[in-house]
């Protein structure tokens, strides 16, 4: 294989955990006087931290996105999560075979908080394969769709950012493993809380797929000399 290191986004692409996050998100938004459906909330704030989008919450409660509210959100969404979570479909399988074929040369990097994305990988039974090499947007002077996540994940595996793959669902993640310069294969099954194929796409994606368990074999593919569309065409299940 001839990338450096694999490295993935979390939430959308490894758990389905977009619809539980922003369905406490709508409540306690809620709560505020802002009133929004699961499908608007998800348009806003997909692929974003919440505190990233702090001038919009307050323009539209008309009070202050505090630390204690902050602190509050992440509490209840993540009893929710421990409750309610489930691995992405083929996540766990492809994540254990390619953990295997790069020899562990495989990162998480997501704009969530660490405490969020380490409870989400021990819940799936992922965290092992990503022990050590856990990154969070958080912890960055900036956040997706900047590229520092994936340059701090690829920095710490000792690998060139232009010669690892990331695997992200939506625009923002496609647009900060596009300006790290890695090769971005977008993830989009359809579905709440995944951005179109078309736009992942246009955000920098260099194909996009619909089943997880197809990622190693796609990988692979994109390891050998060939032509960008004969690969897209031998990858099945593309959208």
């Amino acid at each position: 294989m001839r990338f450096e290191a694999i490295l993935f986004d979390c939430d959308g692409v490894l758990v389905d955990s977009e619809p539980i996050t922003h369905g406490v998100l709508v409540q306690m938004l809620g709560e505020r006087g802002w009133r929004l459906s699961p499908e608007e909330c998800m348009r806003i704030f997909i692929g974003k931290a919440v505190r990233d989008e702090a001038a919009r919450i307050e323009r539209e409660t008309g009070q202050p996105l505090t630390q204690e509210w902050l602190q509050a959100f992440w509490a209840r969404r993540n009893a929710a999560l421990a409750r309610d979570l489930a691995a992405v479909p083929g996540a766990p399988a492809a994540v254990r075979a390619l953990h295997a074929a790069t020899g562990g040369r495989i990162a998480c990097a997501s704009g969530a908080d660490r405490g969020k994305v380490e409870l989400q990988l021990g819940k799936v039974g992922l965290l092992d394969c990503f022990a050590g090499r856990i990154f969070s947007g958080h912890e960055m002077p900036r956040s997706k769709p900047h590229p520092d996540v994936y340059l701090a994940a690829a920095a710490a595996l000792g690998a060139d950012p232009r010669r690892c793959a990331v695997v992200e669902d939506t625009v923002t993640g496609v647009a900060a493993g596009a300006a790290a310069g890695a090769t971005v294969f977008g993830y989009s099954p359809g579905g709440p809380g995944h951005s179109p194929a078309e736009a992942l796409r246009a955000a920098g994606a260099v194909t996009v797929f619909t089943d997880m368990a197809l990622l190693p074999g796609l990988l692979q593919e994109w390891s050998y000399p060939c032509s960008a569309q004969g690969r897209t065409d031998r990858a099945g299940g593309q959208a």
